[in-house]
């Protein structure tokens, strides 16, 4: 017997066990979907996944491999308990962490600019989505613009945060889901925006914001008084040669390029610019949870606040054992490492895509994600939920591209994405082997 769920994102229908009792919701209580790779992992594990003794590839979790890497500094592997440290940290963090944040930040992005961040301008959250939920209960009423496709879990986010109204911008694949600055300006004037939320690099495109783009995306906020929130959780994972250091006009030599909307804030307690990081991705320790929010002191302020009745604050163990992660040396070694280790994985994964049939319209410049167009695919393997569930069968998890279509309240019946597959190389590279091995087989089965 099975039961037919919506998916978070689109309402579309999905076949999964029914529970022998379904529980029913409390008088008061609504149903909360779960985001949309969540939603993935959870028909994984009824699958089988971790439970069944089988080898399974996950090319739909936006997770890095944790483990050791050529180049890389030794893992963390311990996390001590001074008796100190049993009790409640500070809500907006640990001053040593703070100021560790700020001071990797003007290092890596700010030599020699007079305006230069400070332990006042960093919050620390218990993850990335904590971070982002704090900084969504810090905005008021405004019109919020952000972009398509973008991260699932922006859409139960904005839904859920009613102080604001959220405005989709659409990014066309004919344009390689790129947006010029005139056109963003555009958008922000002529709709109202008061804030612009997206992920550089893109999840799920991979595609970038560097250099003059990104200083133009800075300097068109601040001309029409519309602030920028900067999901910059990939921002280590560049691959690309684009022309110019990825971190921009102040980056040390010698130095991995990465990309930051940091380089170009002129006033870091008067522009309107927040960044978001943390461990999760460009340490790879996802298990940690401990992110930031960088920006204006009156602005952390506000994140911190609502982290008093959010989430309580972040471990007090866990960010001791943070701080020599963001030591120079180490930050440069991890970073360095990365890119050399996904680099390759990324050539890898392109090219047995395009051999697959997957069509790639815009090659990732970073994260660790291909944004897989399906149509080219033997039926009925065009259409990315049922890619999903006949990849399910052959225990390798992918993420449809209706997932990504970021759409609050699902106010749109129409998904633009219902033909795509976001693809993950975060996985070990024998592991991504097999898997695409086993996609191979599938699609040769349906010619």
């Amino acid at each position: 017997m099975t039961a037919a769920t919506d998916t978070p994102e689109t309402g579309e229908r999905l076949a999964e066990p029914a529970p022998a009792q379904a529980a029913p919701i409390l008088p008061g209580f609504r149903t909360v979907p779960r985001t949309g790779v969540i939603f993935v992992m959870h028909r994984a594990e009824r699958a089988g996944y971790g439970s069944d003794g089988q080898t399974w590839v996950n090319l739909g979790q936006g997770s890095p491999e944790v483990g050791p890497l050529p180049g890389a500094p030794p893992r963390l592997e311990t996390i001590e308990v001074d008796p100190s440290h049993r009790a409640y940290a500070p809500i907006q963090g640990l001053g040593e962490l703070r100021e560790a944040v700020a001071a990797m930040y003007n290092r890596t992005y700010r030599r020699g600019l007079p305006s230069q961040y400070s332990a006042e301008n960093v919050c620390i959250a218990p993850g990335g989505r904590a971070a982002m939920t704090r900084v969504a209960a810090a905005i008021g009423p405004a019109n919020l613009g952000h972009f398509l496709p973008d991260y699932t879990a922006y859409e139960e986010l904005l839904f859920t945060f009613r102080g604001f109204i959220p405005i989709p911008i659409l990014l066309e694949p004919s344009e390689g889901y790129r947006i010029g600055v005139e056109a963003l300006e555009r958008e922000m004037v002529g709709r109202g925006l008061a804030a612009v939320l997206f992920s550089n690099p893109s999840n799920p495109t991979g595609q970038t914001v560097l250099g003059e783009r990104l200083q133009g995306f800075l300097a068109a906020a601040k001309r029409s008084r519309c602030a920028m929130v900067l999901d910059e959780f990939y921002s280590h994972y560049l691959y690309a040669e684009t022309g110019t250091r990825g971190s921009g006009r102040t980056s040390p030599e010698g130095v991995p390029p990465t990309v930051s909307g940091a380089a170009y804030v002129e006033d870091v307690d008067r522009d309107p610019v927040l960044l978001v990081d943390g461990l999760t991705k460009n340490w790879r320790y996802p298990g940690l949870r401990i992110a930031w929010i960088v920006g204006p002191r009156s602005l952390i302020e506000q994140t911190a606040s609502a982290g008093s009745f959010l989430d309580g604050g972040a471990s007090r163990p866990t960010q001791q054992a943070t701080l020599p992660l963001l030591e120079a040396d180490h930050v440069v070694a991890e970073t360095r490492a990365i890119q050399s280790v996904f680099a390759n994985k990324r050539a890898f994964m392109l090219q047995r895509l395009r051999q697959l049939g997957v069509r790639v319209e815009s090659e990732p410049t970073g994260a660790f994600y291909v944004w897989g167009e399906l149509s080219g695919l033997p039926e009925p393997l065009r259409d990315g939920t049922a890619f999903f569930e006949r990849a399910l069968e052959r225990r390798v998890i992918t993420v449809p591209g209706v997932f990504f279509d970021v759409n609050p309240g699902r106010r749109r019946s129409i998904s633009r994405f219902g033909s795509y597959s976001r693809f993950s190389f975060g996985s070990e590279m024998h592991l991504l082997q097999h898997g695409l091995d086993a996609l191979e087989q599938l699609i040769g089965e349906l010619r």
